[in-house]
């Protein structure tokens, strides 16, 4: 079914003479102008509303995939991108008899849209994850934390309406206008049917992160018996207090430290957020700004360039599909509006399990805000599960945590309805 990752359409052949810099030296310089570039322009980046700051998304887009029939060779002091991608890509083959790795677009709304389906046993239960953003994929960094996770779960990794390889494949013409919150929901509703149909499942898990949380619980509200459980990584629950408690942090911090530039800054938006809740994009801007730099993000670091390099390593991405990442502005663009309003405080009953995922330092959405919601939910079986050492972007900050939970705690649920392969045969390999 669909595309296997190595033999990607959209793969270029011959990598242009710029791109065949060595990789450390293709990050250093293509980091630090893209950063000032946004610095300079004031534009959003990765996750601009609920997850990244837009100055720290610094990394140069460019990507190049070409088919190999075999692994390069390390023969030489310094290795070229490509190089490194093709090694992935050889590393994240799937043999096993029952695997999955299907790279497809699939029809959804009425335009195509990407996913990456990946796992050692067709029998395991199937995870959805919804990224964040809105506008910031999840698909090129999967290969850094994923792997693993295939031997439980068959990992679903879609590319929404505007983003990524999706965006990539549908002019922005024809795509931009469509998107609304609605729209983004109802795609989430068809693409949960596809994989039902599709994989022969009567149920599957999905997993929503930061701004994918919006899907997700409408998902959980809608469609409880579509899903074996849902889990919220980042949830997010009510727009005002998403965004003042990440700007009293930020303003916090700020003083605590002296930091005159970012005090001047922050005092310059208050009151933030306005009482009309109309979230001016410069005003966001700012307080995402510094709420990455000060670990609000990611723990113990003052900006998301490791994830950025991530990206450009993917071995499922194109050069068109990295470019497309800067259509996002357009995406959080027509979004924004409607997200000032966003308010999950009366869901008070969830008809399914739920698990709430959150860093015990996300002030990016801020774990208060939805762990003051969860203790007044009402769910046939409700499980917070708190990483001590991550802000947001737990699955990449303490990935096995992140894995042993989804494991232990989240994938016995099918299991018990028979929704998951036996464990292995000893001795024999089936």
């Amino acid at each position: 079914m669909g595309c296997r990752s190595t033999r990607h359409p959209c793969h270029s052949p011959t990598p242009r003479r710029s791109e065949r810099q060595p990789l450390a030296d293709a990050a250093a310089t293509g980091a630090t102008e893209e950063v000032k570039t946004a610095m300079n322009a004031d534009r959003p980046s990765m996750q601009i509303l609920f997850c990244v700051t837009a100055l720290a998304s610094a990394c140069s887009r460019s990507h190049v995939d070409a088919e190999v029939s075999a692994p390069p060779q390390l023969d030489g002091p310094e290795m070229t991108r490509e190089a490194a991608q093709r090694i992935l890509r050889d590393a994240q083959a799937i043999p096993t008899p029952r695997g999955i790795e299907d790279l497809e677009a699939v029809e959804i709304g009425g335009i195509p849209q990407w996913i990456s389906v990946r796992g050692r046993d067709r029998r395991n239960p199937i995870l959805l994850f919804i990224h964040g953003g809105p506008g910031t994929t999840e698909m090129p960094v999967s290969w850094y934390w994923q792997r693993p996770v295939e031997d439980f779960f068959t990992v679903v990794q879609w590319d929404q309406r505007g983003c990524g390889k999706t965006a990539a494949s549908t002019p922005e013409s024809a795509a931009l206008p469509t998107i609304t919150l609605e729209r983004m929901i109802a795609d989430g509703e068809e693409m949960v049917a596809h994989l039902r149909a599709q994989y022969g499942k009567d149920k599957i898990f999905v997993l929503g992160h930061s701004w994918g949380t919006l899907i997700g619980l409408e998902l959980a509200k809608r469609h409880p018996n579509w899903l074996h459980a849902y889990v919220g990584m980042g949830q997010f629950i009510y727009t005002r207090d998403n965004e003042a408690v990440g700007y009293r942090f930020a303003l916090r911090e700020a003083r605590r430290r002296n930091d005159e530039t970012a005090i001047r800054e922050l005092e310059a938006i208050a009151p933030y957020p306005s009482d009309d809740m109309l979230l001016p994009l410069p005003s966001v801007i700012i307080q995402r700004k510094w709420v990455a730099a000060y670990g609000g993000m990611t723990w113990g670091r003052a900006d998301l360039a490791h994830e950025e390099n991530l990206r450009r390593l993917s071995p499922e991405y194109s050069d068109a599909d990295l470019a497309a990442d800067d259509r996002i502005v357009g995406v959080v663009a027509r979004l924004l509006p409607q997200l000032g309003r966003v308010d999950y405080r009366g869901t008070t009953r969830l008809d399914l399990p739920v698990f709430l995922f959150s860093g015990r330092h996300d002030y990016a959405v801020p774990s208060e805000v939805s762990l003051a919601w969860f203790e007044r939910l009402d769910a046939p079986l409700k499980q917070i599960v708190w990483f001590e050492h991550a802000a947001h972007m737990m699955h990449l900050e303490e990935p096995g945590q992140f894995i042993l939970h989804l494991v232990q705690d989240v994938r016995p649920i099918a299991a018990a309805v028979g929704d998951a392969a036996p464990p292995d045969a000893p001795g024999t390999g089936r």
